[in-house]
């Protein structure tokens, strides 16, 4: 059983210091920063089911289920919150409707079997060899596309409830740039509480199944399971859509890692490899049953930051939670009973916050955009996937996700093979840096 040192009186953190992976406070504090760990995952976590037609129930089984397993395989070293990952909304979306929720499931499964093979081979040769793949200009163009590829998606749900949709955007970015600290953090969360009630005014909220089964008692039971289609012809095909997925994941579990290493320390940093093992993992155990895939979530590393509490004790008290929470059919229903409107205003800019991140990631490593290769490994990328080009064969379809990921990569690393050739201007990239979560609070003047 893991075992943590008691920082301090075990109630107060003294200024400038922090409390470590491996301290903990009380009993009562550990539980309240635990809880709030689970409030700020909740919006996040519970909207990609939403989004997919996913089980809420099952998703956050398997996130809570998730995060304990990745405090396990990290030895307990690594504080992190396992939440649903947007980057797969795209894919998922697309197989369900091209091949059904089996094969869009076996997708998440192969991502995760994938992920973890990376986290083997980071925890014995290092990342050096990541880096070199997927350089500052091919990680933030790879992040950027899978969020422009879902505006679609976003305008669908708004024209469903025009004026729900409308009212709920307007209050996540009023809540953003209104509320300091935690409350500004989760202005996406908030939007939807907003949203939601706005809805109910409207009648456009329907109780139908969540009455039903207050009806019929059933506040406690098993959440759904569904199983992956590896046998469908159709599967193997939409499971090529999920594969840049894995890029992404690999860049957010190592931006995770080098946050918690910057703010706490670098020794941290030796648990890259089992972090993308147990991510990887988790996200094969979710898909093997009905869960959506899984990431570290940014979200809980500004809740860290602000309490500058870092004990992966909390963690568990989050992870324990989540799994409990998971086994009320009824609060289930009741996230599923979020209507289309209210989905709509807030897809709408959350799938522009994840284009952001990946154009925050060349801002941050100031990546020359003078130069051609540079150019044009974002500038096709992007537009492939906005676009929505797809290409299709007997046997398989590749859309805009995995046709602006490849012609990324071939891009940037053919163009700068010429380009150092000619000596016409060649960007040799340089390390993956953290991807940090947007919005919190600007520096005060």
């Amino acid at each position: 059983m893991p075992t943590w040192t008691l920082h301090g009186d075990g109630r107060t953190v003294a200024p400038g210091a922090v409390v470590k992976p491996d301290e903990r406070l009380n009993a009562g504090a550990t539980i309240a920063i635990g809880l709030q760990h689970v409030v700020a995952m909740f919006g996040a976590t519970f909207l990609v089911p939403s989004i997919t037609g996913f089980p809420v129930s099952t998703t956050l089984l398997f996130s809570g289920v998730g995060t304990m397993l990745f405090l396990l395989i990290t030895r307990n070293k690594l504080p992190s919150y396992l939440g649903s990952s947007f980057a797969f909304i795209a894919p998922v979306t697309a197989a369900t409707a091209s091949a059904g929720m089996g094969s869009a499931l076996a997708g998440i499964v192969a991502v995760g079997v994938l992920l973890a093979i990376v986290g083997l081979v980071v925890q014995f040769a290092g990342l050096g060899w990541v880096n070199k793949l997927m350089p500052p200009v091919v990680s933030g163009t790879i992040v950027a596309l899978i969020g422009f590829n879902l505006a679609p998606v976003a305008w669908q749900n708004f024209q469903l409830g025009a004026v729900t949709a409308t009212i709920t955007l307007a209050s996540v970015v009023l809540f953003s740039v209104l509320f300091r600290g935690f409350l500004g953090r989760i202005s996406i969360f908030l939007g939807v509480i907003v949203g939601y009630v706005v809805a109910l005014i409207r009648g456009e909220v329907d109780f139908t199944a969540v009455n039903k089964l207050m009806e019929d008692g059933q506040w406690i039971g098993l959440p759904p399971f569904q199983f992956p289609d590896f046998v469908s012809p159709g599967t193997w095909s939409t499971i090529a859509m999920f594969l840049p997925v894995v890029l992404v994941l690999i860049a957010e579990n190592v931006g995770h890692v080098r946050g918690v290493a910057t703010m706490t320390d670098s020794s941290v940093n030796a648990q890259t490899g089992r972090a993308l093992l147990a991510d990887g993992i988790a996200t094969t155990i979710a898909g093997a049953f009905g869960g959506s895939g899984t990431t570290t979530y940014g979200e809980n590393i500004g809740v860290m930051a602000a309490t500058r509490v870092y004990s992966t004790a909390v963690y568990w008290v989050a992870g324990i939670f989540a799994t409990l929470l998971a086994f009320s059919p009824v609060v289930g229903a009741l996230f599923n009973s979020i209507p289309a409107g209210v989905l709509g205003g807030v897809t709408t800019a959350l799938y522009g916050l994840i284009g952001i991140i990946g154009i925050k990631i060349w801002v941050d490593n100031q990546v020359d955009l003078s130069r051609p290769v540079n150019q044009y490994t974002g500038a096709v990328a992007l537009v492939i996937a906005i676009a929505g080009f797809v290409i299709k064969a007997p046997g398989i379809e590749l859309g805009g996700i995995v046709l602006g990921t490849f012609a990324a990569l071939v891009i940037y690393h053919l163009g700068n093979l010429i380009a150092r050739w000619r000596k016409t201007g060649a960007d040799d990239g340089g390390p993956i840096v953290p991807i940090g979560q947007l919005g919190g609070d600007a520096p005060r003047d």
